[in-house]
């Protein structure tokens, strides 16, 4: 049976021990993974009360037109945002998790092995769409389902290149049967890394970066190789 110390411990000194490349491969992915989210934290910005008034004081085919315009606008940037992270960010994810895993398993893992996320692209489109679905459908629910699903669902990433053979729906099942009992030590897992994350916050990022998200992502490789060996 795992325990969250000695998780940390492997991720941490097989972060260590390649540091540089695993700084840059978790910093690729938190970017694709926040890029979304500040892109419309930074689109609600600005003097609304301005904006309004303005708007008020056209007239009623004016609304109307300029109404659809930002509906049109809106689509388009929503569709973009959807297609670069089904044919981008799942792919390199994969790869980035290939990464970590390889490189816990021996240290000194090559950045080459990301390309591995876009081989086999279409098994790893149709199952990462899959769980993307699922999750979304989850939390549609509430949002506490869909926390339990994240959860539940975490190690697809790694399974879909550790088990070529299973299809998208098997990759998904396997991973729901690895984090069986293990949802609730996953999650204090997690929560183990608030100072650094709070630290990474008051650093304005500095830390986060340069320690906090490679030795999560080192971490939790970690934790799928655990709960592989314990299958």
């Amino acid at each position: 049976m795992w325990t969250i110390g000695e998780i940390k411990n492997q991720g941490k000194v097989a972060f260590r021990a390649n540091y540089w490349r695993c700084v840059l491969v978790a910093f690729i992915l938190s970017i694709l993974t926040a890029g979304s989210a500040s892109s419309s934290a930074n689109n609600n910005s600005g003097d609304t009360s301005s904006v309004t008034n303005a708007f008020e004081a056209l007239t009623a085919p004016e609304q109307l037109a300029l109404g659809g315009l930002f509906l049109g606008v809106f689509s388009v940037a929503f569709i973009i945002g959807i297609l670069i992270h089904i044919f981008l960010r799942n792919p390199l994810q994969v790869g980035c998790y290939r990464f970590f895993k390889a490189n816990v398993q021996q240290p000194g893992a090559e950045l080459g092995i990301l390309k591995e996320g876009f081989s086999d692209f279409g098994h790893i489109f149709v199952t990462l769409l899959l769980r993307d679905i699922f999750l979304f459908l989850w939390f549609c629910l509430f949002l506490i389902p869909g926390i339990i699903k994240c959860y539940s669902y975490r190690m697809v990433p790694y399974i879909i290149k550790d088990n070529p053979e299973l299809s998208a729906t098997e990759v998904i099942t396997k991973s729901r049967e690895m984090m069986n009992g293990n949802k609730w030590r996953a999650f204090l897992l997690d929560l183990s890394f608030i100072g650094w994350i709070i630290l990474g916050v008051i650093t304005v990022g500095l830390v986060y970066v340069l320690w906090t998200a490679p030795y999560m992502s080192s971490t939790d490789a970690a934790l799928y190789l655990e709960l592989s060996k314990e299958q």
